[in-house]
């Protein structure tokens, strides 16, 4: 099963309709609650990412019987520094951001902490693509 959802920078209101989408396909096909946890955690911090970051973004998630991989692509201004972006803290958001109560620098941490494989790669003033794999079974 395949799902492309398109992300909005700037769009706060909108940020987690593929986490919550993703969530109700998952239930349905009866995987683990916590599993779904996991997965949608990653998600709703990679859109947050995007919403907060770049000018737009999308998200493509592919599902089968054995694990779900989750692509974020974003068109915005690039991580300069990966290992420093994965430090728990590091944050480059704005203030308008942060004053919503995002950008407290814990996304990229999060999608590391709930997924089982990811994979950063970033092109500075292009954008970013972060790639997670979580597997629907111990």
């Amino acid at each position: 099963m395949e799902f492309s959802y398109e992300v909005e920078g700037g769009n706060f209101s909108k940020a987690g309709n593929a986490a919550s989408s993703v969530k109700k396909v998952l239930k349905q096909l009866n995987v683990d609650p916590k599993i779904i946890k996991r997965v949608v955690v990653a998600l709703y911090e990679g859109e947050v990412n995007v919403v907060a970051h770049a000018y737009k973004g999308k998200v493509l998630v592919d599902i089968d019987t054995a694990r779900i991989n989750i692509r974020i692509e974003d068109e915005g201004p690039g991580i300069p520094d990966i290992d420093l972006a994965m430090q728990v803290g590091y944050s480059t958001a704005s203030a308008m951001v942060r004053e919503m109560g995002f950008g407290a620098g814990m996304g990229l941490p999060n999608m590391k902490r709930n997924a089982d494989t990811i994979e950063i790669s970033s092109k500075v003033g292009a954008g970013t693509i972060v790639e997670l794999t979580t597997k629907l079974s111990s």
